[in-house]
This record gives structure tokens, C-alpha cells and sequence, in this order.
């Protein structure tokens, strides 16, 4: 019930109607950028990390973005460590392929923005299954996320100069 405790989350943001599901999976950035007719970079996915304090980091980042290890550690003091299968759905109520930033059942858990996703007027992160999204704005996205800043621990996005 993943996504019904997303749209009813979602609610609050006048959201809820926004969430889109559809017949194929969008588990991945590809196959959620392909039912979405969008390029994948467009896609925000929610990475699920270990903190060193036992608690979650969820990091939301662009669907090109890749984990930078040494900006990551100088952010959050700790090694970038994702969560088991398990410990995710533990973590965020969602099972991983439907990973999102929302109606997060630990109060624990951190939510941070990494800024490879502030070059898209819009992005779309998954809503609670491995066949559901939401178009946000970044502003959006913060707000409903509950969002404890924006972060740069990404690298791979950014255009070469």
C-alpha cells in the first residue's frame, strides 16, 4: 500500500492527483524515463544510505548523477554505505525500485537534495511502488520531502566546460 500512504501523503502538498502509475515498471531511472517519456536525467532517484549515527540518509539526486564518495564523506562524516533491500524498506516504508522521499515512516531518517537536480524546471521522483511517479518542481520536491538542505555529493552531471 505504498502508494496510497504516498498519495495520501501527498495530500497535503496538493499532490495527490499528480501521481501517475503505470502498466510497465519504472523501477530504474531507463524504464521510469521511458514510461515517462522523459531523458533520464530528469528522473530524481532516491538513494538510501547508512549514516554512522544508525539513522537513514535518503539523498535524491538526478537520474545521471553518480554517488561522488569523497564529497559524500566530507557532507555526512561517514562512508557512503547504502541500505540492504531490507534495511531500505525498514528505513522509507518502500521497497527499492519504488524508493521516495515521502511519507517516510522513521523520523530519523534525513532527507537532503543533491543540486544536479536544479537544471530541470521539473523532475519526477517515484510514488511509494516500482510503477508510480509525481512531476515536481525542485520547490516542490523540498517542500514535500521535508528536506534538510540541498547538497553537492554528486558528480557525472555536469556538462564539461
Amino acid at each position: 500500500m505504498s502508494v496510497a500512504s504516498v498519495k495520501a501523503y501527498l495530500r497535503a502538498f496538493g499532490k495527490e492527483d499528480d501521481v501517475q502509475e503505470f502498466p510497465v515498471s519504472s523501477a530504474t531511472v531507463e524504464l521510469a524515463a521511458q514510461a515517462l517519456q522523459v531523458i533520464p536525467a530528469r528522473i530524481a532517484k532516491t538513494l538510501s544510505f547508512a549514516h554512522k549515527d544508525g539513522h537513514g540518509i535518503l539523498l535524491v539526486a538526478a537520474g545521471d548523477a553518480k554517488i561522488d564518495n569523497a564529497k559524500f564523506k566530507q557532507q555526512f562524516s561517514c562512508k557512503a554505505k547504502m541500505l540492504t533491500p531490507e534495511e531500505v524498506i525498514a528505513c522509507t516504508g518502500h521497497a527499492v525500485g519504488g524508493v521516495c522521499p515521502f511519507a517516510i515512516p522513521d523520523p530519523h531518517t534525513e532527507t537532503y537534495l543533491d543540486r544536479s537536480l536544479l537544471r530541470f524546471s521539473s523532475v519526477f521522483p517515484a510514488a511509494g511502488s516500482a510503477n508510480s511517479a509525481v512531476e515536481m518542481t525542485c520547490d516542490e520536491l523540498y517542500a514535500a520531502a521535508n528536506a534538510r538542505g540541498w547538497v553537492d555529493v554528486c558528480k557525472g552531471w555536469q556538462t564539461e566546460a
